[in-house]
């Protein structure tokens, strides 16, 4: 079995960026209010991670606190998630 492509964990963590922004913005939250809200100290982190700015990126933890904080599913952050692992390399 061939090791699952590094571009396309890049292009995961790039969709699950853009996933958070978008559900953020629908819910009318700066990256600023996000990043004080689940206890960060500035907004890079955010900004960074929904661009995949620098290879920056939400783990596991920075998504459970950011859908209690939007009051999402966690799962919409991965939604079309499947549609790029299914992706022939």
């Amino acid at each position: 079995m061939e090791p699952f492509p590094k571009e396309k964990i890049e292009n995961i963590y790039r969709l699950i960026g853009k996933n958070v922004k978008k559900i953020r913005e629908q819910k009318g939250l700066s990256q600023l209010d996000l990043a004080y809200s689940i206890g960060l100290k500035s907004v890079s982190m955010i900004s960074f991670g929904e661009i995949y700015l620098h290879k920056k990126h939400f783990n596991i933890a920075h998504l459970a606190k950011i859908a209690k904080v939007l009051e999402v599913d966690i799962c919409e952050f991965f939604e079309g998630v499947d549609e790029i692992i299914k992706e022939d390399n």
